[in-house]
Formats: C-alpha cells, sequence, structure tokens
C-alpha cells in the first residue's frame, strides 16, 4: 500500500470514465485513437483541478514582483547589522512589507501539492503498461491498453529500440515533441515572464540553462518510459504552452520583459 494509491486509483477512474465513454460513441476500446484520447482527458482533468494552484503562484509572482524594491532596500538598510534587536526588527518589516503587497503566508507551499499528482500518474501509466490493474482500470482495461498502438508502436512498450526503424522513429519523435514544446514554453514564455533584476548570477545563469536542461532530461527519460507516458508529455506540455502563453500576454509579472514589452 502506497501514500500515492489513492491518487493512482482516482486518476484511474477518470481513464476508465473516458473509455467507457468513449467506447459507448462507438470508438474502439483496443484503438490507440481511443487510448491517447483518454490520456488527453487525464490531462483535462488535472491541470483543471490544479488551476486554483495556477492562479495561486500567479498572485505570488506579481506580489513578489511589487515587493521586491522595498525588499532589496530593506536588505540594504540591514545589511551590516546582525544583532538580535535589528535582526527581529528585519523580520518585523520583511512580514509588513509581505502583508502590503498581498504576499500569500504559504509562499510556494500549495505548488508543492502537484508534486504527488505527478508521482502518482506516472506509477498509474507505469503499472498499467506493465500489465497491473489499478483501481477502476481493471484486467480488461489492462489488456485493451496493451493491445493499443499508435503508428505501430504500442502504447505500453518502452525504450527507443524495438521492432525496427519505425519504432525508433516514432518514439523519438514524441519524445522530441514533448521536449520541443517544454524547450519554447521555458525559453520564449517562463523566462521573459520572469524578473531576474538583483537575483545572483548564479541563478540568472541556472535559469537560462533550464530549458535546455528540461528538453535534454525528457528526451533522455522518453527511452525508458512508456509510450502511454509520452503521449501524456505531449499532451501536458501543449497544455503548459498554452496556458503560460495566457498568463505571458495578459498577465505578464510587473517588471519582466514581457510586462515592458506591452507598454
Amino acid at each position: 500500500m502506497s501514500l500515492l494509491d489513492p491518487l493512482s486509483h482516482a486518476l484511474a477512474a477518470v481513464v476508465a470514465t473516458a473509455h467507457t465513454g468513449l467506447t459507448a460513441l462507438g470508438a474502439d476500446p483496443d484503438a490507440g485513437a481511443t487510448w491517447l484520447l483518454c490520456i488527453a482527458a487525464v490531462v483535462v482533468a488535472v491541470r483543471l483541478a490544479l488551476l486554483p494552484l495556477v492562479v495561486h503562484g500567479l498572485r505570488l509572482a506579481h506580489a513578489s514582483a511589487r515587493a521586491r524594491p522595498a525588499l532589496r532596500e530593506l536588505a540594504e538598510r540591514y545589511r551590516d547589522r546582525k544583532d538580535p534587536d535589528s535582526m527581529r526588527r528585519h523580520m518585523e518589516e520583511r512580514r509588513r512589507i509581505a502583508a502590503e503587497h498581498g504576499i500569500p503566508r504559504l509562499g510556494c507551499l500549495p505548488m508543492l501539492v502537484q508534486l504527488p499528482i505527478w508521482l502518482a500518474l506516472y506509477h498509474l501509466m507505469a503499472d498499467v503498461a506493465g500489465g497491473s490493474a489499478v483501481g477502476s482500470m481493471g484486467p480488461d482495461l489492462v489488456t485493451a491498453l496493451g493491445a493499443a498502438t499508435v503508428l505501430g508502436v504500442p502504447l505500453a512498450e518502452r525504450g527507443y529500440l524495438g521492432a525496427g526503424p519505425g519504432h525508433l522513429a516514432v518514439v523519438a519523435g514524441m519524445a522530441v515533441a514533448a521536449a520541443g514544446l517544454s524547450y519554447v514554453t521555458q525559453r520564449y514564455l517562463v523566462a521573459t515572464n520572469t524578473v531576474t533584476d538583483g537575483m545572483p548570477e548564479t541563478m540568472v545563469r541556472a535559469q537560462q540553462l533550464m530549458p535546455a536542461l528540461s528538453a535534454l532530461g525528457l528526451v533522455v527519460t522518453g527511452g525508458v518510459v512508456p509510450v502511454a507516458l509520452l503521449a501524456y508529455w505531449i499532451c501536458n506540455s501543449a497544455w503548459t504552452l498554452g496556458q503560460s502563453a495566457v498568463i505571458w500576454r495578459w498577465f505578464p509579472t510587473p517588471g519582466s520583459p514581457a510586462a515592458a514589452r506591452g507598454r
């Protein structure tokens, strides 16, 4: 019994419900297209459920950007004052500034709620692709997923090396597609919507490397995860790209290049 089991079972129920609905409409239960739509349904359900956390993160980023000049001036004022009384006043001033600019007390903590969901989804896809029943995804659905293919490659298959060059082309193409969507999102939308003024040089360099490192990580791990999970990554990355584009266009972080573009 794993702590992630309740989440995995909830996600399995989403997949099973989507599969039942599609087959009721006449879709082939063993077809790859049916299962790709089921995976897309999981993406939509998870991302809609996480929208309140996205809004929280957006408000946090905007509030932090508005408070940054005051916090920087405060840090400069107390830079050489290390006595207990000064440190106490420093913390009180920080709390006051945070309250004035509406920085949430919980900070980034709610965003961490996403991590168990991603882990649970990975384990669900890996277990079902490996032939194990999970919650509402009983043996019949597991068998149906095992029979499903995308361009001739089973969704339950893993790795770049399989039945010839066609297998390599499909799996590598899916991994590169997910990596490309991730790179575009990080490089052209997230990075330009981030305030780097006053940020340590090492953090700025790390942020500049992040898009390439994230894309490379997806390409590498694409060779060891089920093809079904690659399909999920593509759908999820496409959602992230669209969501980030909306934020970049209409809700840019104050002081960021994206915000300066709209002036």
